[in-house]
């Protein structure tokens, strides 16, 4: 599941022989996130450094930078693979912080092949361990956040789910309560929720459809 604090409230009052399994893209998308800030704010407060490293970067170069930061290397346009040789070999929190979302994502595409919980508990161990140390803020407190749910993570890692499903009927959800302008008390949203959501049968035939079609052969005549 997401690692919303809400969600996690949620299971341990209303499921509480339940195991937690924090899913993959929310972790990765939390480095990517942890990423994005170092980038911003030493473009932002260090630029003449950036510009020392990089020279004077096009506003096509900064922005084949950031989408190959964001993106998966073997997805990479030409311009991004130039852009990203240069970063990788920068003495810069950005070139750093690259690397250390890059690791996560090899941590859990490691445990996928392996299986084994050990070896992911040593690998996670291991991230962590550089993540705190690496004086990069938003990754130290990533580090901190995976360590206090460290046993959820990992079984993350080794089950393999996602909470795709969920997500799917959580915008499904949010479709129809703005359909309906909002809903008047909790019981009227959650039976639409069964309704859309549920996939019921049998049910019965909705007055609003018309009792004959149009096209059922009838013949109009005009006076």
């Amino acid at each position: 599941m997401d690692m919303s604090a809400a969600y996690r409230k949620g299971v341990l009052a209303y499921l509480p022989n339940a195991q937690i399994s924090y899913d993959r893209f929310h972790i990765v998308k939390l480095a990517g996130e942890a990423m994005d800030e170092v980038r911003t704010a030493e473009w932002k407060d260090e630029y003449a450094r950036v510009q020392a490293e990089l020279g004077e970067l096009t506003t096509k170069e900064r922005r084949s930078i950031v989408w190959g930061m964001r993106r998966n290397p073997a997805s990479w346009s030409a311009n991004q693979t130039n852009a990203m040789h240069w970063l990788q070999r920068a003495n810069l929190k950005t070139a750093r912080a690259w690397r250390l979302k890059m690791a996560l994502r090899e941590v859990f595409a490691k445990a996928r092949g392996h299986n084994d919980q050990a070896l992911a508990s040593a690998d996670l161990k291991r991230w962590i361990s550089w993540a705190r140390r690496s004086r990069l803020e938003s990754f130290k407190r990533l580090g901190t956040t995976l360590k206090s749910h460290f046993d959820a993570v990992v079984r993350g890692m080794l089950d393999h789910r996602s909470n795709a499903f969920v997500e799917a009927m959580n915008g499904l959800m949010q479709q129809a309560k703005r359909a309906a302008r909002g809903f008047r008390t909790a019981t009227n949203f959650i039976a639409i929720a069964y309704l859309r959501l549920g996939k019921l049968t049998h049910l019965p035939t909705s007055p609003f459809v018309p009792a004959m079609p149009i096209s059922a052969g009838l013949t109009t005549h005009r006076v």
